[in-house]
Protein backbone atom coordinates (compact mmCIF):
# COMPACT_ATOMS: atom_id res chain seq x y z
CA UNK A 1 0.00 0.00 0.00
CA UNK A 2 1.13 3.38 -0.54
CA UNK A 3 1.17 6.14 2.37
CA UNK A 4 -2.34 7.20 2.87
CA UNK A 5 -4.30 10.11 1.91
CA UNK A 6 -4.98 13.10 4.08
CA UNK A 7 -8.40 13.37 5.69
CA UNK A 8 -11.43 13.90 3.00
CA UNK A 9 -13.29 17.42 3.28
CA UNK A 10 -16.15 16.11 5.80
CA UNK A 11 -13.89 14.69 8.09
CA UNK A 12 -11.53 17.68 7.87
CA UNK A 13 -14.49 20.06 8.55
CA UNK A 14 -15.77 18.07 11.66
CA UNK A 15 -12.17 18.33 12.90
CA UNK A 16 -11.71 22.02 12.53
CA UNK A 17 -15.35 22.39 14.18
CA UNK A 18 -14.34 20.07 17.46
CA UNK A 19 -11.32 21.56 18.00
CA UNK A 20 -12.55 24.98 17.80
CA UNK A 21 -15.16 24.40 20.11
CA UNK A 22 -12.75 22.66 22.49
CA UNK A 23 -10.46 25.80 22.46
CA UNK A 24 -13.43 28.58 22.86
CA UNK A 25 -14.54 27.08 25.69
CA UNK A 26 -11.03 26.02 27.28
CA UNK A 27 -10.34 30.16 26.61
CA UNK A 28 -13.90 31.43 27.91
CA UNK A 29 -13.60 29.33 31.11
CA UNK A 30 -9.67 30.96 31.45
CA UNK A 31 -10.22 34.08 30.95
CA UNK A 32 -13.57 33.86 33.74
CA UNK A 33 -10.94 32.80 36.03
CA UNK A 34 -8.58 35.20 35.07
CA UNK A 35 -10.98 38.33 35.41
CA UNK A 36 -11.90 37.06 38.79
CA UNK A 37 -8.25 35.93 40.17
CA UNK A 38 -6.66 39.28 39.06
CA UNK A 39 -9.45 41.81 40.36
CA UNK A 40 -6.66 42.66 42.99
CA UNK A 41 -3.61 41.64 41.29
CA UNK A 42 -2.61 38.57 39.99
CA UNK A 43 -0.21 36.32 42.05
CA UNK A 44 1.38 33.27 41.13
CA UNK A 45 -0.88 31.18 42.50
CA UNK A 46 -3.65 33.16 39.96
CA UNK A 47 -1.36 31.81 37.01
CA UNK A 48 -1.03 28.83 37.46
CA UNK A 49 -5.14 27.94 38.30
CA UNK A 50 -5.60 29.69 34.86
CA UNK A 51 -3.28 27.87 32.85
CA UNK A 52 -4.72 24.31 34.77
CA UNK A 53 -8.57 25.74 34.30
CA UNK A 54 -7.76 26.26 30.46
CA UNK A 55 -6.28 22.61 29.84
CA UNK A 56 -9.01 21.28 31.67
CA UNK A 57 -11.85 22.64 30.28
CA UNK A 58 -10.35 22.35 27.04
CA UNK A 59 -10.46 18.78 27.65
CA UNK A 60 -14.08 18.25 28.72
CA UNK A 61 -14.93 20.18 25.70
CA UNK A 62 -13.60 18.25 23.42
CA UNK A 63 -15.57 15.17 25.02
CA UNK A 64 -18.83 17.20 24.77
CA UNK A 65 -17.67 18.01 20.94
CA UNK A 66 -17.51 14.60 20.20
CA UNK A 67 -20.91 13.64 21.29
CA UNK A 68 -22.62 16.46 19.44
CA UNK A 69 -21.35 15.30 16.66
CA UNK A 70 -21.85 12.03 16.95
CA UNK A 71 -26.20 12.90 17.58
CA UNK A 72 -27.05 12.89 14.18
CA UNK A 73 -28.04 9.29 13.44
CA UNK A 74 -26.11 7.89 10.28
CA UNK A 75 -28.25 5.67 7.93
CA UNK A 76 -29.06 2.16 8.20
CA UNK A 77 -25.69 0.08 6.74
CA UNK A 78 -25.84 -0.96 3.11
CA UNK A 79 -26.78 -4.53 2.48
CA UNK A 80 -23.82 -6.67 2.96
CA UNK A 81 -22.91 -8.09 -0.50
CA UNK A 82 -22.80 -12.32 -0.23
CA UNK A 83 -20.06 -13.95 1.19
CA UNK A 84 -17.22 -15.07 -1.26
CA UNK A 85 -16.87 -18.80 -0.57
CA UNK A 86 -13.19 -18.77 -0.92
CA UNK A 87 -12.42 -16.41 1.71
CA UNK A 88 -10.19 -17.98 4.68
CA UNK A 89 -11.13 -16.58 7.93
CA UNK A 90 -9.99 -17.30 11.47
CA UNK A 91 -11.59 -16.37 14.78
CA UNK A 92 -8.59 -15.37 17.26
CA UNK A 93 -8.88 -15.80 21.03
CA UNK A 94 -5.75 -15.22 23.06
CA UNK A 95 -6.35 -16.35 26.91
CA UNK A 96 -4.01 -15.70 29.71
CA UNK A 97 -5.18 -17.57 33.15
CA UNK A 98 -8.76 -16.85 32.37
CA UNK A 99 -11.79 -19.43 33.78
CA UNK A 100 -11.41 -22.27 31.08
CA UNK A 101 -14.98 -23.07 31.58
CA UNK A 102 -16.65 -19.56 31.04
CA UNK A 103 -13.93 -18.82 28.11
CA UNK A 104 -14.80 -22.31 26.26
CA UNK A 105 -18.74 -21.93 26.51
CA UNK A 106 -18.52 -18.54 24.82
CA UNK A 107 -16.13 -20.29 22.27
CA UNK A 108 -18.85 -22.79 21.58
CA UNK A 109 -21.54 -20.30 21.53
CA UNK A 110 -19.52 -18.05 18.94
CA UNK A 111 -18.82 -21.50 16.57
CA UNK A 112 -22.63 -22.24 16.79
CA UNK A 113 -23.62 -18.74 15.90
CA UNK A 114 -21.71 -18.75 13.04
CA UNK A 115 -22.50 -22.35 12.12
CA UNK A 116 -26.12 -20.99 11.96
CA UNK A 117 -25.03 -17.53 9.78
CA UNK A 118 -23.41 -19.80 7.11
CA UNK A 119 -19.82 -18.50 8.05
CA UNK A 120 -17.20 -21.30 7.75
CA UNK A 121 -14.40 -19.84 9.99
CA UNK A 122 -11.19 -21.75 11.90
CA UNK A 123 -11.30 -20.66 15.90
CA UNK A 124 -7.34 -20.10 17.30
CA UNK A 125 -7.19 -20.64 20.91
CA UNK A 126 -4.17 -18.87 21.91
CA UNK A 127 -2.73 -19.57 25.32
CA UNK A 128 -0.32 -18.03 26.95
CA UNK A 129 -1.15 -19.36 30.97
CA UNK A 130 1.20 -20.43 33.05
CA UNK A 131 -0.32 -21.36 36.19
CA UNK A 132 -0.59 -25.50 35.43
CA UNK A 133 -3.64 -26.40 37.21
CA UNK A 134 -5.45 -23.52 34.75
CA UNK A 135 -3.43 -24.92 31.71
CA UNK A 136 -4.67 -28.49 32.63
CA UNK A 137 -7.98 -27.33 32.63
CA UNK A 138 -7.73 -25.49 29.34
CA UNK A 139 -6.46 -29.22 27.19
CA UNK A 140 -9.79 -30.90 29.00
CA UNK A 141 -12.12 -28.12 28.26
CA UNK A 142 -10.28 -27.95 24.26
CA UNK A 143 -11.44 -31.43 24.24
CA UNK A 144 -14.86 -31.08 25.44
CA UNK A 145 -15.46 -28.09 22.81
CA UNK A 146 -14.43 -30.12 19.72
CA UNK A 147 -16.47 -33.04 20.91
CA UNK A 148 -19.31 -31.20 21.94
CA UNK A 149 -19.24 -28.99 18.00
CA UNK A 150 -17.47 -31.22 16.06
CA UNK A 151 -14.40 -29.25 16.03
CA UNK A 152 -11.80 -31.54 14.78
CA UNK A 153 -9.87 -30.13 11.94
CA UNK A 154 -10.54 -25.79 12.11
CA UNK A 155 -10.64 -25.31 16.11
CA UNK A 156 -7.12 -25.30 17.40
CA UNK A 157 -5.39 -24.65 20.58
CA UNK A 158 -2.15 -23.78 21.58
CA UNK A 159 0.00 -22.85 24.56
CA UNK A 160 2.44 -20.76 23.84
CA UNK A 161 6.20 -21.83 25.40
CA UNK A 162 7.81 -18.10 24.89
CA UNK A 163 5.13 -15.59 26.12
CA UNK A 164 6.82 -12.14 24.88
CA UNK A 165 4.91 -9.51 24.17
CA UNK A 166 2.25 -10.95 26.10
CA UNK A 167 -1.33 -10.46 24.04
CA UNK A 168 0.26 -8.11 21.16
CA UNK A 169 2.65 -11.33 21.14
CA UNK A 170 0.45 -13.98 21.35
CA UNK A 171 -1.35 -12.51 18.25
CA UNK A 172 1.63 -12.02 16.44
CA UNK A 173 3.19 -15.39 17.15
CA UNK A 174 -0.23 -16.67 15.09
CA UNK A 175 0.23 -14.23 12.18
CA UNK A 176 3.90 -15.17 11.72
CA UNK A 177 3.35 -18.66 12.29
CA UNK A 178 -0.15 -19.48 10.60
CA UNK A 179 -1.22 -16.08 9.32
CA UNK A 180 -0.63 -16.76 6.02
CA UNK A 181 -3.46 -19.25 5.38
CA UNK A 182 -6.26 -16.71 6.35
CA UNK A 183 -7.68 -13.97 4.36
CA UNK A 184 -9.01 -11.96 7.46
CA UNK A 185 -8.72 -12.53 11.38
CA UNK A 186 -11.38 -11.51 13.78
CA UNK A 187 -9.55 -10.95 16.99
CA UNK A 188 -12.04 -11.11 20.23
CA UNK A 189 -10.96 -11.14 24.03
CA UNK A 190 -11.55 -13.64 26.68
CA UNK A 191 -14.62 -12.56 27.81
CA UNK A 192 -15.60 -11.28 23.81
CA UNK A 193 -18.63 -12.60 22.12
CA UNK A 194 -19.93 -11.92 18.64
CA UNK A 195 -22.72 -13.22 16.38
CA UNK A 196 -22.74 -15.24 13.42
CA UNK A 197 -24.52 -12.28 11.46
CA UNK A 198 -21.92 -10.07 12.65
CA UNK A 199 -19.21 -11.74 11.87
CA UNK A 200 -20.56 -11.97 8.43
CA UNK A 201 -21.96 -8.93 7.63
CA UNK A 202 -17.82 -7.62 8.52
CA UNK A 203 -16.04 -10.24 6.14
CA UNK A 204 -18.15 -8.71 3.55
CA UNK A 205 -17.61 -5.46 4.47
CA UNK A 206 -14.02 -6.19 4.25
CA UNK A 207 -14.03 -7.82 0.92
CA UNK A 208 -16.18 -4.91 -0.61
CA UNK A 209 -13.32 -2.43 0.01
CA UNK A 210 -9.61 -3.99 -0.62
CA UNK A 211 -8.31 -0.78 0.85
CA UNK A 212 -10.01 -1.71 4.36
CA UNK A 213 -7.51 -3.08 6.68
CA UNK A 214 -9.10 -3.20 10.02
CA UNK A 215 -12.95 -2.88 11.20
CA UNK A 216 -13.58 -2.09 14.30
CA UNK A 217 -17.04 -2.69 16.11
CA UNK A 218 -18.31 -1.26 19.26
CA UNK A 219 -19.00 -4.19 21.76
CA UNK A 220 -21.92 -4.09 24.24
CA UNK A 221 -21.46 -4.80 27.99
CA UNK A 222 -23.31 -8.05 28.62
CA UNK A 223 -24.11 -10.34 32.14
CA UNK A 224 -23.61 -7.00 34.71
CA UNK A 225 -25.61 -7.66 37.91
CA UNK A 226 -24.00 -5.00 40.61
CA UNK A 227 -24.87 -2.20 40.74
CA UNK A 228 -21.86 -0.41 39.39
CA UNK A 229 -21.73 -2.86 36.80
CA UNK A 230 -25.19 -2.32 35.42
CA UNK A 231 -24.68 1.17 35.92
CA UNK A 232 -21.55 1.01 33.46
CA UNK A 233 -23.85 -1.24 30.87
CA UNK A 234 -26.53 1.16 30.81
CA UNK A 235 -24.10 4.20 30.29
CA UNK A 236 -22.13 1.94 27.49
CA UNK A 237 -25.25 0.96 25.57
CA UNK A 238 -27.17 4.35 26.04
CA UNK A 239 -24.81 6.70 25.42
CA UNK A 240 -21.56 4.75 23.42
CA UNK A 241 -23.05 4.55 20.10
CA UNK A 242 -23.41 8.24 20.00
CA UNK A 243 -19.56 9.00 21.67
CA UNK A 244 -18.62 6.63 18.93
CA UNK A 245 -20.25 8.31 15.43
CA UNK A 246 -18.86 10.86 16.61
CA UNK A 247 -15.43 9.44 16.90
CA UNK A 248 -15.96 7.79 13.53
CA UNK A 249 -16.83 11.07 11.94
CA UNK A 250 -13.62 12.60 13.84
CA UNK A 251 -10.82 9.98 12.83
CA UNK A 252 -12.13 9.51 8.98
CA UNK A 253 -10.01 6.79 7.68
CA UNK A 254 -7.98 6.81 10.65
CA UNK A 255 -10.06 5.67 12.86
CA UNK A 256 -9.53 3.58 16.48
CA UNK A 257 -8.48 -0.04 17.34
CA UNK A 258 -9.45 -1.23 20.79
CA UNK A 259 -7.69 -5.10 20.51
CA UNK A 260 -10.69 -7.00 20.37
CA UNK A 261 -14.27 -7.58 18.66
CA UNK A 262 -12.90 -6.16 15.07
CA UNK A 263 -11.71 -7.91 12.42
CA UNK A 264 -8.26 -7.27 10.32
CA UNK A 265 -6.71 -8.18 7.06
CA UNK A 266 -3.89 -10.37 7.76
CA UNK A 267 -1.76 -9.46 5.10
CA UNK A 268 -2.11 -5.96 6.35
CA UNK A 269 -1.61 -6.39 9.76
CA UNK A 270 1.48 -9.03 8.94
CA UNK A 271 2.78 -6.13 6.79
CA UNK A 272 2.70 -2.97 9.16
CA UNK A 273 1.64 -3.90 12.76
CA UNK A 274 5.19 -5.84 13.77
CA UNK A 275 5.22 -3.96 17.23
CA UNK A 276 9.15 -2.86 18.74
CA UNK A 277 10.17 -3.59 22.01
CA UNK A 278 10.93 -0.11 23.41
CA UNK A 279 14.31 0.84 24.99
CA UNK A 280 14.88 0.69 28.52
CA UNK A 281 12.91 -0.66 31.11
CA UNK A 282 9.38 -0.28 32.34
CA UNK A 283 7.28 1.82 32.21
CA UNK A 284 8.62 4.08 30.21
CA UNK A 285 10.69 0.95 27.88
CA UNK A 286 9.80 -2.89 27.35
CA UNK A 287 6.73 -4.15 25.52
CA UNK A 288 3.93 -1.78 24.47
CA UNK A 289 1.28 -1.93 26.74
CA UNK A 290 -1.72 0.05 24.69
CA UNK A 291 -0.96 -1.76 21.57
CA UNK A 292 -4.05 -1.22 19.96
CA UNK A 293 -3.65 2.59 19.12
CA UNK A 294 -0.09 1.35 18.07
CA UNK A 295 -1.38 -0.86 15.35
CA UNK A 296 -4.01 1.03 14.12
CA UNK A 297 -1.32 3.68 13.60
CA UNK A 298 1.10 1.60 12.05
CA UNK A 299 -2.00 0.54 9.51
CA UNK A 300 -2.87 4.29 8.68
CA UNK A 301 0.66 4.68 8.43
CA UNK A 302 1.20 1.64 5.77
CA UNK A 303 -1.98 3.51 3.80
CA UNK A 304 -4.63 1.18 5.08
CA UNK A 305 -8.15 2.41 6.24
CA UNK A 306 -9.03 1.82 10.06
CA UNK A 307 -12.76 2.55 10.25
CA UNK A 308 -15.04 1.83 13.00
CA UNK A 309 -19.11 1.32 12.94
CA UNK A 310 -21.20 1.18 15.56
CA UNK A 311 -24.08 -0.12 13.72
CA UNK A 312 -22.97 -3.78 13.38
CA UNK A 313 -24.75 -5.25 15.98
CA UNK A 314 -24.17 -8.51 18.07
CA UNK A 315 -20.66 -7.12 19.54
CA UNK A 316 -20.66 -8.01 23.31
CA UNK A 317 -17.75 -8.11 25.90
CA UNK A 318 -18.08 -8.33 30.10
CA UNK A 319 -17.57 -5.27 31.56
CA UNK A 320 -16.18 -4.99 35.69
CA UNK A 321 -18.17 -5.59 38.32
CA UNK A 322 -17.00 -3.18 41.46
CA UNK A 323 -14.75 -0.04 41.11
CA UNK A 324 -12.05 -1.64 42.39
CA UNK A 325 -11.82 -4.01 39.25
CA UNK A 326 -12.47 -1.22 36.92
CA UNK A 327 -9.29 0.52 38.66
CA UNK A 328 -7.07 -2.29 38.19
CA UNK A 329 -7.70 -2.41 34.54
CA UNK A 330 -7.48 1.41 34.36
CA UNK A 331 -3.89 1.07 36.03
CA UNK A 332 -2.61 -1.28 32.51
CA UNK A 333 -4.00 1.50 30.43
CA UNK A 334 -2.66 4.29 32.19
CA UNK A 335 0.73 2.67 31.96
CA UNK A 336 0.61 1.92 28.35
CA UNK A 337 -1.26 5.52 27.38
CA UNK A 338 1.39 7.21 28.98
CA UNK A 339 3.70 4.88 26.96
CA UNK A 340 2.89 6.34 24.00
CA UNK A 341 4.88 9.52 24.41
CA UNK A 342 7.70 7.87 23.37
CA UNK A 343 6.13 7.10 19.79
CA UNK A 344 4.82 10.92 19.16
CA UNK A 345 7.50 11.61 17.49
CA UNK A 346 8.03 8.33 15.41
CA UNK A 347 8.42 8.82 11.94
CA UNK A 348 5.85 8.39 9.58
CA UNK A 349 2.76 8.31 11.49
CA UNK A 350 -0.59 10.44 9.84
CA UNK A 351 -0.58 13.73 12.15
CA UNK A 352 -4.07 12.91 13.19
CA UNK A 353 -2.35 9.17 14.61
CA UNK A 354 -0.04 11.44 16.98
CA UNK A 355 -3.09 13.46 17.98
CA UNK A 356 -4.62 10.12 18.78
CA UNK A 357 -1.87 9.22 21.12
CA UNK A 358 -1.67 12.25 22.69
CA UNK A 359 -5.11 12.43 23.25
CA UNK A 360 -4.50 8.68 25.37
CA UNK A 361 -1.40 10.91 27.57
CA UNK A 362 -3.84 13.55 27.99
CA UNK A 363 -6.71 11.77 29.18
CA UNK A 364 -4.52 10.60 32.38
CA UNK A 365 -2.57 13.81 32.94
CA UNK A 366 -5.55 15.59 33.43
CA UNK A 367 -6.59 13.86 36.62
CA UNK A 368 -3.31 15.44 37.64
CA UNK A 369 -4.82 18.74 36.08
CA UNK A 370 -7.91 18.70 38.21
CA UNK A 371 -6.12 17.63 41.46
CA UNK A 372 -3.52 20.64 40.96
CA UNK A 373 -6.11 22.98 40.30
CA UNK A 374 -7.75 22.04 43.51
CA UNK A 375 -4.46 22.25 45.44
CA UNK A 376 -3.64 25.16 43.72
CA UNK A 377 -6.84 27.29 44.66
CA UNK A 378 -7.05 26.41 47.99
CA UNK A 379 -3.19 27.18 48.94
CA UNK A 380 -3.59 30.33 46.92
CA UNK A 381 -6.70 31.21 48.67
CA UNK A 382 -5.13 30.50 52.04
CA UNK A 383 -1.97 32.58 51.00
CA UNK A 384 -3.13 35.93 49.72
CA UNK A 385 -7.53 36.49 50.57
CA UNK A 386 -8.91 39.17 49.57
CA UNK A 387 -11.47 41.25 51.39
CA UNK A 388 -15.35 40.41 52.01
CA UNK A 389 -13.71 36.45 50.85
CA UNK A 390 -14.50 34.70 54.32
CA UNK A 391 -18.12 33.76 54.90
CA UNK A 392 -20.60 35.56 57.74
CA UNK A 393 -20.95 32.90 60.47
CA UNK A 394 -24.39 32.91 59.68
CA UNK A 395 -24.23 32.00 56.08
CA UNK A 396 -24.08 28.28 54.43
CA UNK A 397 -21.81 29.67 51.85
CA UNK A 398 -19.48 32.58 51.73
CA UNK A 399 -20.63 35.82 50.15
CA UNK A 400 -18.08 37.02 47.15
CA UNK A 401 -18.38 40.39 45.58
CA UNK A 402 -20.70 40.06 43.13
CA UNK A 403 -18.90 40.24 40.36
CA UNK A 404 -17.42 37.08 41.33
CA UNK A 405 -19.88 35.28 42.13
CA UNK A 406 -21.08 35.68 38.60
CA UNK A 407 -17.73 34.85 37.07
CA UNK A 408 -17.26 32.16 39.60
CA UNK A 409 -20.75 30.52 39.58
CA UNK A 410 -20.82 30.96 35.21
CA UNK A 411 -17.35 29.44 35.56
CA UNK A 412 -18.70 26.37 37.87
CA UNK A 413 -22.12 25.69 35.59
CA UNK A 414 -20.28 25.96 32.78
CA UNK A 415 -17.82 22.79 33.63
CA UNK A 416 -21.07 21.01 35.00
CA UNK A 417 -22.81 21.44 31.95
CA UNK A 418 -19.78 19.92 29.61
CA UNK A 419 -20.33 16.98 31.49
CA UNK A 420 -24.44 16.77 31.59
CA UNK A 421 -25.32 18.83 28.52
CA UNK A 422 -24.14 15.73 26.25
CA UNK A 423 -25.93 12.93 28.61
CA UNK A 424 -29.01 15.18 28.10
CA UNK A 425 -29.02 15.93 24.35
CA UNK A 426 -28.39 12.31 24.00
CA UNK A 427 -31.77 11.80 25.96
CA UNK A 428 -33.63 14.41 24.31
CA UNK A 429 -32.59 12.91 20.73
CA UNK A 430 -33.32 9.01 22.15
CA UNK A 431 -36.64 9.83 23.12
CA UNK A 432 -37.44 12.04 19.44
CA UNK A 433 -36.11 9.12 18.03
CA UNK A 434 -38.13 6.21 19.90
CA UNK A 435 -34.75 4.65 20.96
CA UNK A 436 -35.76 5.06 24.72
CA UNK A 437 -38.76 2.22 23.99
CA UNK A 438 -35.55 -0.16 24.18
CA UNK A 439 -34.32 1.31 27.79
CA UNK A 440 -37.76 0.93 29.41
CA UNK A 441 -39.45 3.74 27.97
CA UNK A 442 -38.93 7.55 28.18
CA UNK A 443 -39.81 7.79 32.31
CA UNK A 444 -37.41 4.88 32.78
CA UNK A 445 -34.37 5.82 30.55
CA UNK A 446 -34.86 9.28 31.97
CA UNK A 447 -34.63 8.34 35.12
CA UNK A 448 -31.69 6.01 34.52
CA UNK A 449 -30.05 8.75 32.75
CA UNK A 450 -30.29 10.93 36.14
CA UNK A 451 -29.33 8.29 38.37
CA UNK A 452 -25.96 7.18 36.42
CA UNK A 453 -25.14 11.02 36.17
CA UNK A 454 -25.67 11.56 39.98
CA UNK A 455 -23.61 8.06 40.61
CA UNK A 456 -20.64 9.09 38.21
CA UNK A 457 -20.13 12.55 39.57
CA UNK A 458 -20.10 11.02 43.56
CA UNK A 459 -17.33 8.15 42.23
CA UNK A 460 -15.55 10.85 39.90
CA UNK A 461 -13.30 12.15 43.14
CA UNK A 462 -12.18 8.03 44.19
CA UNK A 463 -11.87 7.62 40.68
CA UNK A 464 -9.74 10.44 40.38
CA UNK A 465 -7.47 9.85 42.84
CA UNK A 466 -7.29 6.32 41.49
CA UNK A 467 -5.91 8.17 38.26
CA UNK A 468 -3.67 10.47 40.19
CA UNK A 469 -1.51 7.41 42.18
CA UNK A 470 -1.28 5.51 38.65
CA UNK A 471 0.10 8.62 36.93
CA UNK A 472 2.62 9.24 39.56
CA UNK A 473 3.42 5.49 39.81
CA UNK A 474 4.28 5.49 36.29
CA UNK A 475 6.09 8.94 36.38
CA UNK A 476 8.13 7.56 38.98
CA UNK A 477 9.21 4.82 37.59
CA UNK A 478 7.01 1.96 39.12
CA UNK A 479 5.75 -0.79 36.33
CA UNK A 480 2.44 -2.10 37.06
CA UNK A 481 2.43 -5.20 34.67
CA UNK A 482 -0.27 -6.44 32.76
CA UNK A 483 -1.98 -8.17 36.21
CA UNK A 484 -4.10 -11.09 35.19
CA UNK A 485 -7.97 -10.03 34.66
CA UNK A 486 -10.10 -10.70 37.39
CA UNK A 487 -13.16 -11.03 35.36
CA UNK A 488 -16.74 -11.80 37.48
CA UNK A 489 -15.47 -10.22 40.57
CA UNK A 490 -18.47 -9.44 42.41
CA UNK A 491 -20.01 -7.62 45.84
CA UNK A 492 -16.65 -6.57 47.84
CA UNK A 493 -17.14 -6.15 51.65
CA UNK A 494 -16.59 -2.98 53.67
CA UNK A 495 -13.15 -3.97 55.04
CA UNK A 496 -12.28 -4.97 51.82
CA UNK A 497 -12.92 -1.50 50.31
CA UNK A 498 -11.72 0.17 53.08
CA UNK A 499 -8.54 -1.45 52.81
CA UNK A 500 -8.45 -0.45 49.48
CA UNK A 501 -9.39 3.28 49.78
CA UNK A 502 -7.90 4.25 53.51
CA UNK A 503 -5.35 6.51 51.85
CA UNK A 504 -8.29 8.31 49.59
CA UNK A 505 -10.21 8.85 52.76
CA UNK A 506 -7.13 10.14 54.75
CA UNK A 507 -6.36 12.36 51.47
CA UNK A 508 -10.09 13.43 51.57
CA UNK A 509 -10.22 14.55 55.51
CA UNK A 510 -6.73 16.02 55.35
CA UNK A 511 -7.97 18.48 52.01
CA UNK A 512 -11.06 19.31 53.97
CA UNK A 513 -9.86 19.96 57.84
CA UNK A 514 -6.71 22.31 55.79
CA UNK A 515 -9.61 23.85 53.45
CA UNK A 516 -11.41 25.00 57.06
CA UNK A 517 -8.59 26.10 58.47
CA UNK A 518 -7.15 27.84 55.78
CA UNK A 519 -9.17 28.80 53.93
CA UNK A 520 -12.78 28.10 55.41
CA UNK A 521 -14.67 30.52 52.16
CA UNK A 522 -13.83 27.54 50.16
CA UNK A 523 -15.23 25.04 52.18
CA UNK A 524 -18.45 24.75 50.93
CA UNK A 525 -17.25 24.73 47.28
CA UNK A 526 -15.17 21.27 48.24
CA UNK A 527 -17.47 19.68 49.81
CA UNK A 528 -18.86 17.62 46.89
CA UNK A 529 -14.70 16.61 46.28
CA UNK A 530 -13.77 15.61 49.95
CA UNK A 531 -17.12 14.28 51.29
CA UNK A 532 -16.82 11.46 48.34
CA UNK A 533 -13.19 10.80 49.02
CA UNK A 534 -14.22 10.47 52.70
CA UNK A 535 -16.73 8.04 51.67
CA UNK A 536 -15.15 5.93 49.62
CA UNK A 537 -15.07 2.77 51.49
CA UNK A 538 -19.06 2.78 51.75
CA UNK A 539 -19.16 3.87 47.97
CA UNK A 540 -17.38 1.22 46.58
CA UNK A 541 -18.67 -1.21 48.94
CA UNK A 542 -22.46 -0.21 47.95
CA UNK A 543 -21.66 0.15 44.60
CA UNK A 544 -20.49 -3.46 44.31
CA UNK A 545 -24.13 -4.89 45.46
CA UNK A 546 -26.70 -6.74 43.12
CA UNK A 547 -29.06 -3.99 41.79
CA UNK A 548 -32.65 -3.99 42.35
CA UNK A 549 -34.64 -5.43 39.59
CA UNK A 550 -35.12 -3.55 36.33
CA UNK A 551 -32.59 -1.00 37.40
CA UNK A 552 -31.16 0.48 34.61
CA UNK A 553 -33.17 -1.32 31.76
CA UNK A 554 -30.96 -2.33 28.42
CA UNK A 555 -32.28 -3.94 25.38
CA UNK A 556 -30.73 -7.34 26.89
CA UNK A 557 -33.42 -7.48 29.58
CA UNK A 558 -36.49 -7.89 27.41
CA UNK A 559 -34.30 -9.06 24.36
CA UNK A 560 -31.59 -11.92 25.16
CA UNK A 561 -29.35 -12.03 22.45
CA UNK A 562 -28.80 -15.68 20.65
CA UNK A 563 -25.31 -15.68 21.35
CA UNK A 564 -25.27 -15.05 24.69
CA UNK A 565 -28.19 -17.64 25.64
CA UNK A 566 -26.31 -19.80 23.65
CA UNK A 567 -23.24 -19.00 26.08
CA UNK A 568 -24.96 -19.06 28.83
CA UNK A 569 -26.89 -22.29 28.26
CA UNK A 570 -23.39 -24.13 27.60
CA UNK A 571 -21.88 -22.82 30.70
CA UNK A 572 -24.49 -23.72 33.10
CA UNK A 573 -24.57 -27.58 31.51
CA UNK A 574 -20.78 -27.53 31.26
CA UNK A 575 -20.16 -26.38 35.26
CA UNK A 576 -23.61 -28.40 36.91
CA UNK A 577 -21.62 -31.14 39.83
CA UNK A 578 -22.44 -34.22 37.44
CA UNK A 579 -20.76 -32.87 34.34
CA UNK A 580 -17.18 -34.23 33.89
CA UNK A 581 -14.83 -32.74 30.68
CA UNK A 582 -12.65 -35.40 28.88
CA UNK A 583 -9.51 -35.39 28.54
CA UNK A 584 -8.03 -33.31 25.70
CA UNK A 585 -6.41 -35.56 23.80
CA UNK A 586 -5.99 -38.62 26.08
CA UNK A 587 -2.24 -40.29 25.24
CA UNK A 588 -2.20 -37.87 22.02
CA UNK A 589 0.44 -35.03 21.70
CA UNK A 590 -1.23 -31.59 22.81
CA UNK A 591 -3.08 -30.26 20.00
CA UNK A 592 -1.40 -27.37 18.18
CA UNK A 593 -2.52 -24.67 15.39
CA UNK A 594 -1.39 -26.37 11.62
CA UNK A 595 1.58 -23.95 10.43
CA UNK A 596 1.87 -22.66 7.04
CA UNK A 597 5.66 -22.65 5.65
CA UNK A 598 6.46 -19.24 5.45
Amino acid sequence: MRPGRGPDAGTFAVRVVALTTAAVAAIFACALMADAAFEDGAQVWDWIRAALILATTGWLAWGAALALIGLPRRLAPAPSPALDPDHRTVILVPICNEDPAATFSRIAAIDRSCAAAGVTADIAILSDTRAPDVARAERAMFGWLRNEVGGQGRIFYRQREDNRGRKAGNIEDFIRRSGGAYEFAVILDADSLMDGRAIAAMIARMQADPRLGLLQTLPRITGASSIFGRMMQFSAGFHGPVFTRGLARMQGETGPFWGHNAIVRTHAFAQSCGLPELKGRPPFGGHILSHDYVEAALLARAGWKVEVDERIGGSFEEGPENLLSHARRDRRWCQGNLQHVRLLFAPGFPLWSRYVFLQGIFSYLVALGWAAFLAATVIGTAWAPEPNYFPDPYQLFPRFPDDRTREITALGLGIVGLLVMPKFAILAAAIGSGRAAEYGGRGRAAVSVLTEILLTSALAPVMLMFQCRSVLQVLTGHDGGWPANARGEGRLGFAEALRASAWIVGWGALILVATLQFAPALAPWLLPVCLPMIAAPVLISWTSRPAAPGAFAVPEDADLPEVVARYRAFHARWTTPAAQAPEAGSGQPAPEIARVPA
